[in-house]
Parts: structure tokens; sequence; C-alpha cells
């Protein structure tokens, strides 16, 4: 038996399965911790914002949620190193090295120096991040959906050729376009070739329950459901998959959710959202669906329920899973 397959051996409480992107996915991440210290939890994390700059692999959702986890992560930027220097990019900048509009921190770049060394050494990404996980001891496991390259791209109207459309990487339609730009739609470059990191679908089929985190719906876990086979473990598990709303009050967590629910024609609302997701019992992925107090939302098959939905605090978010898994049934 592999390290990766006892992975999945039941821990003292029930199996949990999360589907996260971002900051957002790392802070719900801390409330399920907080809640289910003893238990079996593992994160399936998206890889559609990973992306080569200066000859290093990134791979920011990872990292955010293993820098989060273990303690290292900014709290006031919510992503990057706390105690963070810029020596390298002011280097680059003087180099005039291309592209200037994306900033690498110098304890970041150990990270991506020690990733992008093991993946030419021909480590799949899924070992690499157990490797780093080792340094920063999240309490839970994370896994990229797939070894595989499945980057989102965007298609916009391209800024220095008017009238002319172009497809670029999600990096720079979010750094350095900050989505200001007419766009078009959204591309998983590499999905049709990509399979789910190993392990991920059976977890997800021996899940006692699956949590979709307050995440971009669009290009966090959008981008996890593009990953062949994915989708179709969520429709097939026994498991209640229960997801967490990322809008209150018509506005987004935190993000810009709203810009890429725009791009695709659904409506920044917890309905909406909800809607787009669909129900299990028809075409979609829901059994259960979390909405914030002063929201309201119906969602033809799945159930609905209202609760505080802002994570202020790992004991606060801990609540928030607590509903979930109340929603699906499971004890913590």
């Amino acid at each position: 038996m592999t390290s990766q397959q006892a992975d999945i051996a039941p821990a003292n409480g029930p199996r949990i399965v999360v589907l996260v992107g971002g900051v957002g996915g790392a802070r719900f991440l801390q409330g399920v911790r907080e809640l289910l210290p003893e238990a079996d939890v593992s994160a399936i994390v998206n890889v559609g914002d990973d992306v080569w700059m200066h000859g290093l692999k990134i791979c920011p959702d990872l990292d955010t949620c293993m820098y989060t986890l273990g303690g290292g992560i900014d709290p006031g930027r919510g992503w990057g190193r706390l105690g963070e220097t810029w020596h390298a990019k002011e280097e680059l900048a003087k180099y005039h090295a291309q592209p200037d509009w994306f900033g690498l921190g110098d304890r970041d770049i150990a990270t991506h120096l020690v990733r992008t060394e093991m993946l030419r050494a021909g480590y799949p990404l899924s070992a690499v991040t157990e490797a780093l996980c080792n340094r920063w001891q999240p309490g839970v496991k994370l896994l990229p959906a797939t070894d595989d390259r499945c980057e989102t791209h965007v298609v916009i109207s391209d800024p220095e050729s008017p009238g002319e459309r172009r497809a670029i990487h999600f990096q720079e339609w979010w750094v350095r376009y900050r989505a200001d730009v007419e766009t078009y739609g959204f591309a998983t470059i590499g999905a049709d070739d990509a399979k789910p990191g190993p392990n991920v679908t059976e977890l997800i089929a021996d899940a006692d329950a699956v949590l979709l985190a307050p995440s971009n719906p669009v290009v966090s876990v959008g981008s996890i459901l593009a990953v062949p086979g994915i989708r179709g473990a969520l429709r097939t598990t026994t498991a209640p998959v229960i997801g967490v709303s990322p809008v209150i009050d018509g506005k987004p967590l935190r993000g810009m959710a709203d810009e890429c629910l725009s791009v695709i024609g659904v409506e920044t609302s917890a309905e909406a959202v909800g809607r787009h997701y669909g129900s299990r019992s028809a075409t979609g992925i829901l059994d259960g669906w979390l909405i914030h107090t002063t929201d309201t939302a119906e969602v033809p098959g799945v159930q609905v329920r209202s609760v505080p939905l802002l994570m202020t605090d790992p004991p606060t978010t801990a609540e928030m899973v607590r509903e979930a898994l109340d929603l699906a049934g499971v004890k913590p």
C-alpha cells in the first residue's frame, strides 16, 4: 500500500472532502480543522491559477492553503508569506524582466524553487505538494485537483490591438488587468487530456460528506469541475454534497467573483450561484446550499439553509462547517 493509499484510511471522525480555491477556501479549511481536528479531511485544490513565471512553477491556491493552515500566511493580504520581503522583485524590475506585473516575494520564491526542482526531476505535482506540506503540517491533506496542466485562460479584447481578441492566462487578467478589460469567456487549457489527481475521485466516493467552500464558483470550484471525472464523482458519490455561498447580499465575500460570474451570464446572488451549480436530482452537483442570514434563495431540488457566513475567525467559521455537516446529516 502506498503512502497516498494509506492516507485514505478512516481517521477518528467523519471523512470529509472539501473543494477549495484561494483565500476564501483556505479560511474555510481553518474552520473545518477547528471543528474536526481528528477527522480525515482532504482538500481538493484548484490548479487553474497555476502558472510558470521567471522559470518557476507557481501554484497560488495550493500555497495559500498551505501557508494559511501552516501559520505562514500574511493575514493582512490573505496571500503570500508573513514577513515577506521583495528584493528579488526589485532586482527583476531593474533588469526590465517580464512579466513585471506579477510580484514574487523572497520567502515565497523558496517554495517555488523547491517545487520547480522536484517537478523537473519527474515528481508529479501531488507528490511535490505532499513534500512541501511536510514542512508546513497543514493538518489536512492538500491534493491538487490534477497533476496535469489544466490552466484557466481568459478570452479578452486585446488592449494593444483594438478590435482583436486574444486569450491570456487568468493571472494576467486578474493581476495585471484587475478584470477591467472587455472579456468574452474562460477556457481551461489542457482539460481534455487531464485526469484527476491520485485518489481524488476515490476520496469523493468514500467520503461521508463533500463540501464546496465559498470559493469563486467560476475560476476556483469551476476549474476543479473542469477536470474530467471530478464532476462525475460528485454526481455518483453516496455522500451528500453541500455548498457554501461565496456571495452575500449580492457581493462576493472577497475577490472578483462578480466579474467572473458576469462573464458567464450568472447574476451575483446566492440563488443564482446555487442554481449555477444545480441539483444532483437533476444534472447538477448539490444536495444542500448554505446562504447568509440576510439572503434568500430557491434552488430546485436543493435543500437551502440560512446561517451566518462571515468567516471572521476559525471558531466562527467552524460553526458554518457545523451547519454544513448538519445539513448533510453528519455529526462532527
